[in-house]
């Protein structure tokens, strides 16, 4: 049995319908709401909220394999009520940012749970992916709206990855041998700016998409005001303000791992165009 966490979300509901073609028959996909859920045929869907840990031990019984993304709740208290309910093997999502930005309070706190994770008795593999493709969804009201998207560092080329490979190399890692106490890092096929992205999505929708680059200053007063003065900071450093070798680097992971090239940006462009319409 093989339990999916974020069942709903980029990476969990690409996860389980590449197990489901694969005959994995003994899928789990835990929701907030299961009602909601359209999951895979015979796929059981599971409700549970990360912020209460003792909801998930239900849901956990006969569960052997585990797929989690950290810091959605309490991630000690997670992983103490999955390894009494006997979970054999957790393959956690951190991130990237633990080697390439470890002095940022979000890869510390990832870096902890990873340590978690290690310490917990529990056969593990860690993913390290890179910036999401899925990222790009920030931008989805002005361009629905037909305004202008406005971003910092437009000519910052980060080697973005589409959801689908992180659940792509999850699903090799939670079934076939040899990676237990591996950590992989992620990332798409080549980098793209910010610029270039909004280009995709406009090929995409088959119509213009205004873009303008403003300066830090201005994005961190607009994410400061959603996410906190040191969350905005931290994500402006990644994504352009202190950017380094090791960020951009693009990893063949996904391909080694999964006989398949990474998705280019261009293909989550396409395949999520009506989000932008």
């Amino acid at each position: 049995m093989i339990l999916v966490t974020g069942a709903t979300g980029n990476i969990g509901s690409a996860l389980l319908k590449e197990l489901h073609a694969r005959g994995v028959g003994s899928l789990r996909g835990l929701t907030r709401d299961a009602a909601r859920a359209v999951f895979p045929e015979g796929v059981e869907a599971v409700e549970g909220d990360f912020a209460e840990p003792a909801s998930l031990k239900p849901m956990l019984e006969g569960v052997r394999s585990l797929f989690l993304v950290s810091r959605l709740g309490s991630d000690a208290d997670i992983l103490e009520v999955a390894r009494q309910a006997g979970v054999e093997l957790v393959v956690l999502v951190s991130s990237i940012t633990v080697q390439t930005h470890p002095h940022l309070g979000p890869a510390g706190e990832n870096l902890a749970v990873e340590q978690l994770l290690k310490a917990s008795g529990m056969a593990w593999t860690i993913l390290r992916p890179t910036q999401f493709a899925s990222n790009a969804l920030m931008w989805d009201a002005a361009i629905r709206g037909h305004e202008t998207v406005h971003a910092p560092y437009a000519e910052i080329a980060l080697p973005t990855i589409h959801p689908a490979d992180i659940a792509s190399v999850a699903r090799v890692v939670l079934t076939e041998p040899g990676h237990h106490g591996r950590t992989y890092a992620l990332t798409g096929p080549k980098p793209v700016t910010a610029r270039q992205q909004v280009e995709a999505i406009a090929a995409a929708l088959g119509r213009e998409v205004p873009f303008a680059e403003i300066s830090r200053q201005q994005a961190r007063a607009q994410m400061a005001a959603i996410f906190g003065p040191e969350a905005a900071d931290a994500v402006l450093d990644v994504t352009g303000g202190d950017v380094n070798h090791e960020l951009l680097m693009v990893r063949d992971t996904v391909l080694q791992l999964t006989g398949m090239p990474a998705r280019p940006f261009q293909q989550w462009a396409t395949e999520n165009a009506n989000a932008f319409r």
